[in-house]
Order: structure tokens, then C-alpha cells, then sequence
């Protein structure tokens, strides 16, 4: 009969019928697998002469242990060391996060302080202009108290000066128009002066015309103008060239002496204005 090996579990009756076919059963619990499934181990002593086996079955059980302890704790190790090096993974993610979160933080914390330091001085310097406005708002009520004042203190005497004015202008009128007359009669005489066609006499009833009117017109008298008309009528002796047509090219000194006598209008009556002011 050939020797059979096997695996069961304890049930008598098997055992029964295994020691019958000649098959000696044996139990030992497994250290490694066998230990979980509480399995029986079956031989047969044919089986282990065949194979020389000779040790015996305590001594097996004891190197299986071992075998087992040995991985057992080979694994224990590497679970340990994948636990110990995931843990440092997580250490330094987390120190990582940190120190982020720290550097991050100490950011906005000093852009949060050059914000307040920046909305400080906006605010500081928003107090100073407000101070400022109601400094110069003070001095300008003050100012304008101190000119309405001085209106009110004027009004009399602008009132005067506005009557002076109105009062001296027909004499101004009045000046203008004669000093217009006197240019045109000026103008008729130097065109005659230079003249080759027109009579001598003409220029000289001219003249003397305007000598009389100097000497008698009350506003001619004013203005002084019989000495300027004799110094017009020696020394006034240029003319244009010989084609000229244009009456107002003749003459020069003429001219003068009316834009004088014309800022003399102007000057006599605020002269004459201001010494009405003055004696009231």
C-alpha cells in the first residue's frame, strides 16, 4: 500500500479509518499559516524513513516557530520603518505648512502695518489741510471785513470823485472837440505849406487864425497852445515826397504837439478832480 500524507482536522472517526490503511496520524499546531487554520498534519513512518527524516516532531515545530518569529518580525521592522518614514513625511509637510502659514502671516502682517501707518498719515495730513482751510478762511473773513470796512469808509469819496468826473466832462468834451478842429486845420496848413500850386496867403490866413483862436478860446488858453502852435509854424517844415497825396504824411512836429496836447487833456482833469476831492 503506498504511504498517503494528509491534512484534516481532528475528527476520530477519520483517525479511525487512517490508522486501518496503515497511516499514523499526528497534531501540531502551525506557527506561521498553520497557526490560524488549527490544521492537523498526517505521515506515515514508511513516508519518513523514505526520507530520512530524523529529526524529530518537536524540533520542527521549534525551527517553524523560528522561521515564523523571524519574518514576523522582518515585517514588524519594515511596518515600523514605512511607519516611521511616513511620519517624517508628515513631520515635514506639516513644518512645511508652518513655516508657509508663518512667512504668510508675517507678510500681511507687514503690509497691515504699512497700510495703518499709510491711512495715519493720510488722516494726519487730512488734520493739518483742515486746519490750514480754517486758518486761511479766518484770515480771509478777516480781510474781507477789513475791505468792506474801507469801502464803507471810501464811499463818500468815490461818490465825490464820480461828481468831479461828470462834472469835468463837457470840458473835456468840449477840449477834444477843439483839439480836432486844431487838426484839421494843422493839417490843411501843412498841405499848403508844401504845396508848389497852392498861395502862400491861404497858409498864413491859416495861421493867424489859429493864433487868435489859441489866444481868445478859454480852453486853448488852458492848455498853453499859442506857443506850441509858433514853434509848429518855424520849425514844422517837412513834407512828403513830391507825389505824395495823402495830407497826413506831411508834418512832424505838428503831430507831437497834438498827442501832447491830447495827454494834457487827460492829466488837467484829474488834476482837476483831485483838487476838488481834496478841498472837500
Amino acid at each position: 500500500m503506498t504511504p498517503q500524507i494528509g491534512i484534516s482536522g481532528p475528527t476520530p472517526g477519520l483517525m479511525g479509518v487512517m490508522e486501518a490503511d496503515g497511516i499514523m496520524p499526528c497534531w501540531f499546531q502551525c506557527w506561521d499559516w498553520l497557526l490560524f487554520s488549527g490544521c492537523t498534519v498526517l505521515y506515515s513512518p514508511a513516508l519518513c524513513e523514505g526520507s530520512r527524516v530524523t529529526a524529530s516532531l518537536p524540533a520542527f515545530g521549534w525551527i517553524w516557530s523560528r522561521e515564523s518569529q523571524k519574518e514576523i518580525e522582518k515585517e514588524k521592522e519594515a511596518y515600523r520603518q514605512r511607519t516611521a518614514a511616513f511620519q517624517q513625511d508628515l513631520e515635514a509637510k506639516y513644518h512645511t505648512m508652518i513655516s508657509e502659514n508663518r512667512r504668510a502671516v508675517a507678510q500681511l502682517s507687514l503690509e497691515l502695518e504699512k497700510e495703518q501707518n499709510r491711512t495715519t498719515s493720510y488722516r494726519e495730513a487730512l488734520i493739518s489741510q483742515g486746519r490750514r482751510l480754517v486758518e486761511e478762511r479766518k484770515l480771509l473773513e478777516q480781510e474781507r471785513a477789513q475791505v468792506m470796512q474801507e469801502k464803507r469808509q471810501l464811499q463818500p469819496l468815490r461818490n465825490a470823485y464820480l461828481s468831479c468826473l461828470g462834472q469835468e466832462e463837457d470840458w473835456q468834451r468840449r477840449a477834444r472837440l477843439l483839439l480836432k478842429e486844431f487838426e484839421d486845420a494843422l493839417t490843411e496848413r501843412q498841405n499848403i505849406y508844401c504845396s508848389l500850386l497852392l498861395p502862400r496867403h491861404k497858409r498864413l490866413e491859416i495861421e493867424k487864425s489859429l493864433l487868435v483862436r489859441a489866444s481868445t478860446d478859454p480852453v486853448a488858453a488852458d492848455l498853453e497852445m499859442a506857443a506850441g502852435l509858433t514853434d509848429i509854424f518855424k520849425h514844422d517844415t517837412y513834407c512828403g515826397d513830391v507825389w505824395n497825396t495823402n495830407k497826413r504824411q506831411n508834418g512832424r512836429l505838428m503831430w507831437l504837439y497834438l498827442k501832447y496836447w491830447e495827454v494834457i487833456v487827460e492829466l488837467k482833469k484829474f488834476k482837476k478832480v483831485e483838487k476838488a476831492i481834496l478841498e472837500k
